[in-house]
């Protein structure tokens, strides 16, 4: 089985439903959730909308590959009403994003997914969340643990 960490956000249409509704299908085709946040609200980043969003992150156990989660998370987004991903930095309103933040302690590039997650440590919505499930990770690639990380994200924000 693998570790597999992965952040989730909405901010259009009943939030919260929106992410209950992706954990479950999580649950039901990746693998099983071990631990998730607290859903917390922040402002958009990378993009302007009066829409807060509802992020969480959780950690799940699967024998899936990255490859097999990825087009699984994609075709969650779809089905809950996701339709337009975001192009050449530019983002939108979301029902649903679900981003694969670590698998284990893989490093992968490829045109279509990069483990970890490139922007994860640069953003407050993902390492705050979680921070709350597992303060004391270091990602791969990194020297310190996600408390570590987060505190200096925080001085400089």
């Amino acid at each position: 089985m693998h570790t597999v960490y992965l952040a989730l956000g909405s901010n259009i249409g009943n939030r919260h439903d929106n992410l209950c509704a992706a954990l479950s299908m999580i649950e039901n085709r990746i693998g099983h959730i071990m631990l998730q946040s607290d859903f917390i609200t922040t402002a958009p980043q990378g993009f302007d909308s009066p829409n807060q969003f509802l992020n969480m992150v959780l950690s799940l156990h699967s024998n899936l590959t990255p490859t097999q989660i990825l087009d699984i998370t994609q075709d969650i987004e779809r089905q809950l009403g996701r339709n337009q991903k975001s192009t050449n930095g530019i983002y939108h309103d979301r029902t649903i994003d679900i981003d694969i933040l670590l698998y284990d302690d893989l490093h992968i590039k490829s045109p279509r997914l990069t483990i970890p997650h490139p922007r994860m440590t640069h953003r407050t919505f993902v390492m705050q969340p979680l921070t709350q499930i597992a303060p004391n990770l270091i990602i791969p690639g990194e020297t310190q643990t996600t408390t570590q990380l987060l505190t200096q994200l925080n001085t400089t924000h």
